[in-house]
Parts: structure tokens; sequence; C-alpha cells
């Protein structure tokens, strides 16, 4: 019997850098060869990175891509993910598959089902493929060709239906004995919570229908606001697959007769992304991934992975933040390390007259734990002065006003020394205090990315717990203090405040947000959950009140099935009664 292997290259691509990514392709393309595979399948727009948005607006970019993966010199037959020129002049062009080897390059597929629910907008950019796509004796093997949603319809996991189903066509040939050895399917799939899960059933409900292995290349790493677990798996029609390691790039190599057979070779670049535990999974028919319960661990490598790739791909090698002595902050800074390492942190300390003394001595503390550089700058004689030059305002009685005041100059020395440093600020906040303005405008909201924008209250305090308990076992101090995780979560912008003088405890708060964010649920249904009315009406309204914030907040990594960003379009000055 003649070994069939093939190699997913699970690359971690930067959007826009062509050569770039055509050198790490050829990179993994030559770790492939060396582990005797027969063929590679890249990811997704391999090429441009995914996603490229309007970079495909321009028609060279588009030719520029095509070039580049047509004159790609791998050392094996290879699918490679691309934009492609449409036939037709007039046309949007094509998210598209060449097969290259042998010296000769062709069209292999051009991705049927375009998605524009949810962060896609793919009709935007592309016009859709018509036809299932074939490739016959690439490698020695015959393939079906699909590119990402193309397989979704079929595991009934698309919001709505298309006119057509690719896996249902390849299935409808092989019925009519055209003989395939396996389909692949190339994807940009990215990561929220359970998503691994959803690909694996696309997988495996593909292999059943088709009757052949189904394989999927997933894209690895952050861009922007996306990130992208990897992943790449394959399923066989009787329910075993085999999954890549999720957040670190290389290559899945496996022979389609032996499930058995199946390697992982991780990329040797300098710079590859190389998070988790690096092993294979292999899973029985009816056997599904474990997790712990809140998939902590997924969610910690999302955050990070986000946060160092976007500093590594826009060319960022030093952080500053504010360290108030809160959860979100000390959260914050656990994550900056783990994204580029205690010596490229820098923590202020900025406590004005209504600052704590044990708030002062845990932000203390977690720099101290985390080794990271820290300075306390006293903000009092700035805010002494700002408050006399704004006495008339202030004294009329805004006491919002004063309060976000401290905000903003907290804001002034964050920037100014990432600035000065040749850094990025990074905003602390999280989810919750996102959907209730419970965060200043050109203050704490200041900040070119925020690695706690898309993770509730409670997922922060489990966070850390995680970071503390990692630490712990490697014989380390914990970096958040046990008072941090103990006293009321407070701004300290006035006298006593606390959170929850108008804020619902946070447990009740994430619950309500997660069902109406997340769920889609309405007042009346969230209430019929046990939730009480007013609260979740005020909850609600308070959402709409401060959709001007999260309109200018900075990027966030998104976590959860729904994000605010490109996947939350609500209007800006609009008005709903949450009573109704």
């Amino acid at each position: 019997m003649r070994p069939m292997r093939i190699a997913l290259l699970q690359a971690d691509p930067t959007v826009g850098d062509l050569a770039g990514n055509a050198a790490r392709l050829l990179a993994l393309a030559h770790q492939a060869h060396a582990a005797d595979a027969h063929i590679a399948v890249t990811t997704e727009l391999a090429i441009t990175g995914y996603p490229p948005r309007d970079l495909l607006l321009s028609s060279a970019f588009v030719e520029a891509a095509e070039r580049r993966a047509s004159e790609l010199e791998s050392p094996l037959p290879m699918l490679i993910g691309t934009p492609l020129r449409h036939d037709e002049d007039d046309q949007r062009p094509l998210n598209g598959v060449l097969s290259i080897g042998g010296g000769k390059v062709r069209r292999a597929h051009a991705k049927q089902l375009l998605p524009t629910y949810d962060v896609f907008d793919e009709a935007r950019y592309f016009s859709a493929g018509r036809q299932p796509g074939l490739v016959r004796g690439a490698g020695g093997l015959d393939l079906g060709v699909t590119v990402c949603e193309d397989a979704w319809q079929a595991a009934g996991l698309t919001p709505s239906s298309y006119a057509s189903d690719p896996i249902a066509q390849l299935a409808a040939l092989v019925g009519q004995d055209v003989v395939l050895d396996a389909t692949v399917n190339l994807s940009a799939s990215p990561f929220h919570q359970d998503k691994v899960e959803a690909r694996l059933h696309v997988a495996r409900t593909a292999a059943a229908l088709l009757g052949h292995p189904f394989l999927l290349a997933n894209q690895v790493g952050g861009n922007d606001d996306l990130v992208f677990d990897g992943a790449s798996m394959v399923a066989w029609p009787d329910g075993r697959a085999v999954l890549a390691p999720s957040w670190c790039e290389g290559v899945l190599v496996v022979d389609l007769e032996d499930p058995s057979d199946a390697r992982w070779v991780p990329s040797t670049e300098g710079d590859a992304l190389c998070l988790g535990r690096g092993d294979l999974t292999h899973l029985g028919p009816n056997e599904d991934p474990t997790y712990d319960a809140l998939n902590l661990e997924s969610i910690v490598h999302a955050v990070v992975t986000g946060l160092a790739d976007y500093c590594r791909k826009s060319g960022l090698e030093r952080i500053v933040l504010g360290l108030s002595g809160g959860i979100d902050s000390a959260v914050a800074a656990c994550v900056a390390v783990e994204a580029l390492g205690a010596d490229a942190v820098h923590g202020l300390a900025l406590p004005s007259r209504h600052s704590s003394q044990h708030s002062r001595d845990d932000a203390r503390w977690t720099a101290e734990a985390l080794g990271v550089r820290f300075s306390e700058i006293p903000l009092g004689p700035l805010h002494d002065a700002a408050e006399q030059d704004l006495g008339a305002v202030l004294r009329a009685g805004h006491a919002v006003a004063a309060e976000n005041l401290q905000a903003r100059l907290r804001a002034l020395f964050v920037m100014g020394h990432a600035n000065a440093e040749g850094a990025m600020a990074i905003a602390t906040g999280n989810k919750s205090e996102l959907a209730q303005g419970y965060c200043t405008l050109y203050g704490d909201m200041a900040g070119g990315y925020a690695p706690l924008g898309d993770l509730w209250k409670m997922e922060v305090y489990a966070l850390a717990s995680y970071f503390n308990a990692r630490a712990t076992e490697a014989g380390r101090p914990a970096p958040v203090n046990e008072s941090t995780f103990t006293k009321p979560p407070s701004a300290e912008l006035a006298p006593d405040q606390l959170d929850e003088d108008t804020l619902p405890p946070y447990p009740v708060l994430d619950r309500i947000l997660r069902a109406h964010i997340e769920e889609g649920l309405d007042r009346a249904s969230i209430v019929e959950r046990g939730e009480d009315a007013m609260v979740v009406a005020e909850v609600l309204a308070r959402l709409g009140r401060n959709e001007h914030k999260r309109w200018q907040m900075p990027p966030a990594p998104r976590v959860s099935r729904r994000a605010f960003g490109q996947g939350w379009r609500m209007p800006l000055a609009g008005r709903h009664d949450w009573r109704d």
C-alpha cells in the first residue's frame, strides 16, 4: 500500500507582508518535505495573511499576491491560499487556491461560500466561485479542495443557508464514481471559546459525507483584533481524528491510511509562535477534546497571542501600563509579561489623594513579583493644579468631571512615558466595564491595545487565579496579591467609592450581559431566567448609553462568541428604551 502523506502548514502570517509570508511558507514546506510529505496545504489566504481587509480593493495588491504565490519555489507540490484575479475585469477577485509543483501552476479552487456575518465581510471583497475544487495527481494524490466556510454548511453551522453546498457537490461527484484520496480545507477560522469543537464537528461531518479523510489547515497567530488558534486537524469517516497543537506554528504531517502515523514538526523560524503543550491530540470516533471548565488556558493563550503578535507585526518592543493595584491592571501586566517579557514592561503607579495604601502596596507587589520596571508617581501636584484651573466648573457640582480628571491625568503620564520610551501604552479595562461605560474616554481607555477588552470581569478574576497558580507551581511569587482579590472593586476616584454603588455585583452583571450580547436574549427572556427585571432594564439601558465609548476603544483580542468591534455594529447615535 502506497503511503499518502499530506502536510498541513499551520502558519502565522503578517497581513500584507507578501515576501515575508512567502518565506515563512517556504520554510515550512522544506520542513514538510524533510518529513516525507507528498504534498503541502497552506491556510486560507496564506500568502496575504487573513484578513487583508481593504488591501483587497487594490488590484495591484491582488496581482502581486497571486504572482508571489505562483513563483514560490517549493520542494514539494503545494496548494496555496491566495487572492486570484477574476477572469472578468469588472469583477471582484476570488478567494482562491493555487496548485503549484512540477513546474506547473494552476487554479485549483475559488471559495464558493462567502460569509457576511459576525466578523466576516467577504462579499465586500470577493466574487464567489461556482464549481467544486478538484486537483488531480498533485503529489500523486487526487484531492477535493475547499476553503473555510465551504465546509460549514454541511455541518449545519452557518447562520443561514447558502444557494450551494460544496461538500454536497463533492459527495455527489464521489457518488458518480469520482475517486478522491481526501478533501482538504484551507481555513482561517478565528478563535473563540468552543471553536475547536465546532471545527471538529465540521471535519467529522465532511469526512462521513464524503467517505474519505477530510483535512483542515487553520491559520495561527494574531492579526489586529482577531486571534487564530491553529489546531489544524484530520478526520476520518469513522470519526477518528488527529488535532495539531493550538497556539503553535508548525507542520502537521499525516498518512491518510494510518491515523496513528501523524507527526507534529514545530516551526524553526526564530520568531515562531510557540505556546501551549505542543503535542498532537488523537481522538477516537466518539471522543472530543477535554478542557478545564472555563477553558482558561486557551483564553490565556488567546490574549497573550493577540498582544504579542500585535506588537511583533507592528514593530513594537516595549509596553507601558498603569498599575492601580486592582485586578484588571494586575492581570494585564501578567499578559504583557507573557507576551513580551518582563524587561519590556514598565508599570506606572499613579496614586491620587483617593488611592488607598493597600492599592499602592498591591501595585508594587505585582510589579516586583513579575520583575517589571516600576515607577510610582503621585498625582497630587498636577491634580491640585488642574483642579484650581478648573475650579469654577468643578465647584458647579460636576462630580463625574472631577473624577474623570484623575483618569485623564493618569493617561497623560502613561502616554508620556510610552512616547518617551518608544513603547506602546495598553488599556487595562475589561468587557464588563466597557459594556457599562465604567471607563473614561482619553483616560483609562487610552492605549494602542486592550488585552482584556473581550474578557468579562469574572473571567479576569479567573485568569488572575490561573497566573497565580502557575507562578506558585514554578516556585515564583504569585503576581496578584491576596488583597487584590478580596477588596471590593473600586475606581478610587472619590472617597469610599465602590463599583457596586451603581452596578449590580459582577457575577450578576456578567450573567445579564452574556445573555444579551453573546446569546442575543432580550430583556424579557433574561428576566425569565430569574434576573431582577429592574436590574436588567438598567444594565441594558446603560449598555446603550455608552456605545460612543466602544466606538473609540482600542482593538482587543476576540475570545468570546461576540466581541465589541467588528462583530458588534450598534448605532452610535441611537436610542432604545429597554423597559418596553
